[in-house]
């Protein structure tokens, strides 16, 4: 399938932003800038760029600790971004939350995730607000292989499907749950045959493709739109590095390993776009310096960003100590 030339440069620009912004995570936490765990997306840039890309601008996304790529596919702010992993008070989350926990409901980001699965219910409740103001919008929800042997998998597309919900589960199976991989936790060959016991339509397509990521998302959310319910697609992906940046990823073969990265979805699609003559390689090393002068501005705002307050530090935080409840807030 292909696409105008627009849109496919589009694709393709998107890929390469989401890659270069985890790239520059890799140097500011190298350079001791950025606290906690990273989970990055690497080698997965195909699936946010490709799915998020049929959305209308008041959709839904609800992420996952690895949810960088989504959010920057959701035209998120890097600068706020990067903000946000360095503890800034521009953050998206006033540098409170860091990387597993940006979220701006203006923008349709319903937030990620530290918690695997999650998501899923976050995302089944945002569709059925949806469902019940009448409205027109859709949720696409994402988590990974791991996720669909969870108790919140399995409850939220059984609802999602048995209400017929507009909602679209997107599972990134990049084979390994942290160290474990798929094929020893789940009989199954492809997690998309799962649908099949909640009545739903299940779609497997090659991760690293865009436009074939695309153009499942894109049915899905016509199906959605038009009360059909939801559908699980299963998008076949790897990420290059370990499950956060400071596992060494020992338990995969360095065979393995390359024979993934031999399939980068950029690359790959920079060789079609050659092709078919919808880029020139002028074309696309100008992209790439486009993308690096926009990091460059947004690591600057971020740097030059003040840091979160630390006597603000429990204002808009949810949690339970003492006499609190649990949901209330404390300022």
């Amino acid at each position: 399938m292909s696409f105008d030339k627009k849109k496919s440069i589009d694709l393709y620009r998107m890929m390469v932003r989401i890659r270069a912004f985890e790239e520059q995570c890799i140097q500011l936490s190298h350079k001791g800038l950025i606290g906690g765990s990273l989970h990055l997306y690497i080698g997965e840039e195909a699936i946010a760029a490709g799915s998020i890309d049929v959305l209308n601008a008041d959709d839904y996304i609800a992420s996952t600790h690895r949810g960088h790529g989504h959010c920057i596919a959701k035209e998120a702010d890097m600068g706020r971004m990067f903000a946000e992993l360095l503890g800034k008070e521009t953050g998206y989350c006033k540098g409170r939350g860091g990387s597993m926990h940006i979220a701006d409901v203006k923008l349709g980001m319903l937030g990620a995730n530290g918690i695997v699965g999650a998501g899923i219910p976050i995302a089944v409740g945002a569709a059925l607000a949806i469902k019940y103001r009448k409205g027109n919008q859709v949720v696409l929800c994402f988590f990974g292989d791991g996720a669909t042997s969870t108790g919140a998998f399995h409850e939220g597309v059984n609802l999602g499907a048995a209400w017929r919900l507009p909602v679209i589960f997107i599972c990134e199976n990049n084979l390994y749950a942290i160290t474990t991989p798929i094929s020893k936790s789940c009989a199954l060959r492809d997690v998309a045959d799962r649908a099949n016991g909640y009545g739903m339509p299940g779609v497997m397509v090659d991760g690293n493709d865009v436009l074939a990521v695309r153009e499942a998302a894109l049915k899905a959310v016509e199906r959605a739109r038009k009360g059909d319910g939801p559908t699980l697609i299963e998008c076949k992906t790897y990420r290059w590095l370990g499950h956060h940046l400071g596992d060494d990823g020992k338990y995969r073969s360095p065979e393995e390993v390359q024979y993934w990265k031999d399939r980068d979805p950029i690359k790959t699609f920079s060789h079609r776009l050659l092709k078919e003559k919808i880029a020139t390689e002028k074309g696309l090393k100008e992209i790439h310096g486009e993308v690096e002068k926009e990091i460059e501005t947004a690591v600057k705002f971020a740097y030059d960003s003040p840091p979160a307050n630390p006597e603000r530090i429990l204002e808009d935080v949810f949690y339970s100590i003492g006499n609190l409840s649990m949901g209330e807030k404390r300022i």
